[in-house]
């Protein structure tokens, strides 16, 4: 092998090594990534179905007390009170029936505010830090309450310190002038120690990004997103979030994963990675936040990198061996491109040979007929001299209308001759094997006993045929002619020396089949014989009268037209059966040529 080739060889395997490793690296970083992204699918399905059922108990928690103030609104005794607040008795009675009422429902405080935001009378008046006596006018539950008619508001009480959400309801007498404000505040610390034993980290922020509910106490009043100085005064001013300190997290987004992101987070805990998921409350302007640590497990990732490892690997052998399957395939197909060759050009000599067999047995046909031909052909000559001799006297006679008669009677025996060799070389012409017509099987038949008039009529046989005219199939009109003429030729010579001599041809329709049946009486075929009629060169006949190709040549004709020809005994003789597929009749062609 030249050094150039060599060369070249080992580049070639390099390359493909050095392939395989990078596509197998390529691959394990790939499953790695395919891990961890379904990991993190999986784990955000299932926070998304927690963080559903957190959005729901807060939800169902501040609905339970939305029509409250206003209901209380409409109260006779507190509308009363309001326009007359100076009976000290009147409010601590209006306190004591709000107290009851608070008991009952469960919420934080209920409280009553004058038009100046005075708390006159509340739930908690006999609890330390209760909200009589104060002034709330400055708070936007009571400003909006004043200014809409009613408000929601999230902050830190000024009095308890305690974080809760404020409900409040503007109160109107009949003429609709402002009598003052019904407030509720709902303490969510109970929800809070629910979420605590959860997993994750739930926050609810605010429209501001501050964490003004959250499931770890370090995580409160934490905010995700930077405050403006101007926000950050009036938040001070209003007091939301009283004295607390609020803090920054540091956010840094990491990847986004469909409706999850992963982030960085510099929090409470140090800085780790969280998977957050976050679903609005818009009736409240919150947003529900629920933070998972980000932790693949390392054995995952492994087992696909090893999956993705082990299947790369196969498919490179996989392809390496196709590689040199398909290499040794291009050098076969080169030696066979010569065997082919060699087969088409034998195929073609079979072909001819085949062809010429099928001829030869025509004219082996033809030449086990020619006595009976040439006695047939001799008796219209024999009559035509007569006619001639009867001719010159008729002259002599001078007898026109007897000349005429004789004349005719010359031109019929010189029709029937003119018939009769013209069938015999369209018989005996070479067609080629692949010419395919419509037939009519009646014709066929027709022909075939046409060129065996003779030979039946001199052996006194008795034909009964059964014609079916709708009898139509496609193939070589000459050649299944022939197959016929060396049944009916057999037929014949079965019955020779027999006392019954009895022909019989039927045509019938078998399913999408017509059904062609040739029957004599001439005893049959030996049992033993049966399996063997159709085999090249096998005769029953005595030596000199047949090659034992006639069957044969049959019925690779019928099996080359698509058809089938088989073999039995009757009680009498053996009757052959010659099956081919039905074709449509010309007249239905036509007919439905017309229709379109």
């Amino acid at each position: 092998m030249p050094l150039f080739a060599i060369l070249h060889a080992r580049r070639r395997v390099l390359l493909a090594v050095l392939a395989i490793l990078a596509g197998l690296l390529a691959s394990v970083w790939l499953a790695g990534r395919y891990a961890e992204r379904r990991h993190w699918s999986e784990t955000a399905i299932e926070a998304r179905g927690q963080l559903e059922l957190y959005a729901q108990s807060l939800r169902i928690l501040v609905e339970r007390f939305r029509a409250l103030p206003a209901i209380l609104a409409l109260d006779t005794e507190i509308q009363v009170l309001l326009r007359d607040a100076s009976d000290p008795l009147a409010r601590e009675r209006l306190s004591q029936r709000l107290q009851r009422l608070n008991r009952e429902a469960g919420a934080g405080v209920i409280y009553l505010l004058d038009p100046q935001g005075k708390a006159i009378a509340a739930s908690n008046w006999q609890e330390p830090g209760n909200f009589v006596g104060g002034n709330y006018a400055f708070r936007p539950y009571f400003q909006d309450a004043l200014r809409e008619g009613s408000a929601r508001y999230f902050s830190v009480g000024v009095t308890t310190g305690v974080p809760g959400y404020f409900l409040s309801r503007v109160i109107r007498d009949g003429d609709g002038h402002i009598l003052g404000v019904l407030a509720l505040k709902l303490v969510m610390e109970g929800l809070q120690r629910d979420w605590a034993r959860q997993t994750g980290i739930l926050l609810v922020t605010d429209q501001h990004g501050v964490a003004i509910l959250a499931s770890r106490p370090a995580w409160r009043f934490r905010y995700l997103q930077g405050l403006a100085p101007e926000l950050r005064a009036r938040l001070v001013d209003a007091r939301r979030y009283a004295e607390q300190n609020l803090l920054p997290l540091e956010v840094q987004p990491l990847r986004q994963l469909d409706d999850a992101e992963l982030l960085r987070i510099d929090g409470p805990e140090g800085r780790r990675d969280y998977l957050r998921l976050r679903q609005p409350l818009a009736d409240e302007g919150w947003t529900l936040q629920l933070l998972r640590e980000a932790r693949v497990p390392g054995g995952a990732v492994r087992g696909y990198g090893l999956a993705a490892a082990g299947i790369w690997l196969a498919l490179a052998f996989l392809f390496l061996f196709l590689g040199q399957r398909q290499k040794n395939r291009r050098l076969l197909l080169r030696r066979r491109a010569e065997l082919e060759q060699l087969v088409e050009e034998r195929t073609a000599a079979l072909r001819k040979a085949q062809d010429e067999l099928v001829q030869a047995a025509k004219m082996a046909a033809l030449g086990q007929m020619s006595a009976a031909l040439a006695h047939e052909i001799n008796q219209p000559l024999t009559a035509m001299r007569m006619q001639l001799g009867s001719l010159q006297l008729l002259l002599a006679k001078n007898d026109p209308a007897a000349m005429r008669t004789c004349l005719e009677r010359i031109d019929g025996l010189l029709t029937r001759m003119a018939a009769l060799t013209g069938h015999l070389k369209t018989f005996a012409r070479d067609t080629p094997g692949g010419l395919r017509e419509r037939l009519a099987l009646d014709t066929v038949i027709d022909h075939a006993l046409l060129l065996l008039e003779a030979r039946i009529r001199q052996d006194a046989v008795q034909v009964l045929r059964r014609r079916e005219p709708q009898a139509w199939v496609e193939g070589n009109g000459i050649r299944l002619e022939q197959v016929l003429v060396n049944l009916l030729h057999n037929a014949l010579d079965a019955m020779a020396g027999r006392a019954r001599r009895e022909l019989r041809i039927a045509l019938r329709r078998n399913g999408d089949d017509w059904l062609l049946s040739v029957a004599d009486s001439g005893g049959g075929i030996a049992a033993e014989h049966l399996a063997r009629v159709f085999e090249p060169f096998f005769t029953t006949k005595p030596v000199g009268e047949g090659l034992g190709l006639g069957l044969a040549v049959s019925y690779g004709i019928v099996r080359e037209s698509g058809g089938q020809l088989a073999v039995r005994n009757l009680a009498d003789g053996a009757q052959f059966s010659l099956q081919l597929p039905a074709a449509e009749a010309p007249d239905t062609l036509q007919a439905g040529s017309q229709e379109r």
